[in-house]
């Protein structure tokens, strides 16, 4: 049914890159904390600058994980250890959650400017699902996916929300870690083993399958199939929309 195995009957999509065009929005905005961020760690400690890549630093350390989680790996990546602080911390604070919280104003500001487009060929799949009676998940580490859900008119074809909110008041840990797309199967009162996870970042596959799902697409937007199958991809495809055709 739908390009999946017939055991298959819910399916846990992540949101940035799988449903919505928003992973653009996304790696502009880490790019430009980022660089802010470095521009002034290497005046202050005498070090070369060395900016942020959009492409390599986006996919190994960011894309996929939760805010902090991201700021955290991507600054390990280059040696820094900073602070962790606190969700309230203030933008311009050199500490983990102050990057991550610099980095979101960015982006809230990109969503309300209407940047948010989605994948037609998702849109299709998630109505085919529906159809089809297939339960539906959004299970993504941003915390505006709420948002991000409305302004695309997607809201209503998904039955449950797990996000970066959701992960933080029951403390779950991030991708490559499966235990959101395990909560969010259990909402969905559905075995592990009968769901389906879409995801186009290397840690989001990572997450499927170290979390025993029963399949797992990866969405290859940016060119790394290859990268995606090493990680934990069943199949790799460029759009959703070729699913319906299998």
């Amino acid at each position: 049914m739908l390009g999946l195995p017939p055991q298959v009957t819910a399916c846990l999509f992540d949101l940035d890159g799988v449903l919505t065009q928003t992973a653009l929005v996304h790696n502009a905005a880490w790019k430009q904390t980022f660089d802010q961020f470095l521009q002034s760690w290497s005046q202050e400690h005498g070090q070369p600058y060395v900016p942020f890549d959009s492409g390599a630093d986006y996919h190994e350390y960011v894309d996929g994980r939760q805010r902090a989680d991201g700021v955290r790996t991507f600054l390990t990546s280059r040696g820094i250890t900073l602070p962790e602080g606190t969700p309230d911390d203030a933008p311009d604070a050199h500490t983990v959650n102050g990057i991550g919280n610099r980095k979101n104003i960015l982006v809230l500001q990109k969503i309300k400017e209407g940047a948010v487009q989605v994948y037609p060929g998702s849109v299709d799949y998630l109505r085919a699902a529906k159809e089809a009676g297939l339960r539906r998940a959004v299970v993504s580490a941003s915390a505006n996916c709420k948002d991000v859900l409305e302004a695309a008119g997607i809201a209503d074809l998904l039955e449950v929300r797990v996000d970066g909110v959701v992960a933080r008041e029951r403390k779950l840990p991030g991708k490559p870690a499966p235990d959101t797309f395990l909560y969010g199967a259990e909402l969905l009162d559905t075995p592990r083993e009968n769901c389906v996870v879409f995801e186009d970042a290397l840690a989001g596959v990572a997450a499927g399958r170290a979390g025993d799902f029963g399949f797992v697409v990866g969405v290859d937007r940016v060119g790394q199939a290859d990268a995606l199958r090493t990680n934990g991809a069943d199949i790799v495809v460029q759009d959703l929309s070729e699913l319906l055709t299998r």
